[in-house]
């Protein structure tokens, strides 16, 4: 079981980075696939709080900055108003993506990350 979630977190984690990538480059189409991969495998059955908390500290460091308004707004929101959030930018990502607004779809999924991170 120990060695399926390190396989599984580590999907999950290269995914992750290959979107990241993707995006920087401009990719924006292979960033939001890869990122909706990545989402697939985290809301199935055979994600655990381990894994799910593991992904949080690596999204920590992957948006770390010195200046970042989420960060600071999470700080003042509960848990209840932040998956509320999610939820709406998760959304607002699908949305995009029916209109073919890679861009526009990316960073709203990106933005959702932020507040799903620690």
């Amino acid at each position: 079981m120990k060695d399926s979630n390190e396989l599984i977190l580590g999907n999950i984690l290269k995914l992750t980075r290959s979107s990241e990538k993707k995006f920087k480059q401009g990719n924006f189409k292979g960033a939001i696939d890869d990122k909706m991969k990545a989402n697939a495998i985290l809301k199935s059955k055979s994600c655990d709080e381990k894994i799910i908390e593991k992904y949080r500290e690596e999204l920590s460091r992957l948006y770390s900055s010195k200046f970042d308004l989420i960060f600071d707004h999470k700080l003042k929101i509960d848990e209840i108003k932040r998956n509320q959030i999610v939820k709406m930018l998760e959304q607002k990502s699908k949305e995009k993506l029916k209109s073919l607004d890679y861009k526009g779809a990316i960073k709203a999924f990106r933005r959702a990350e932020k507040y799903f991170s620690n």
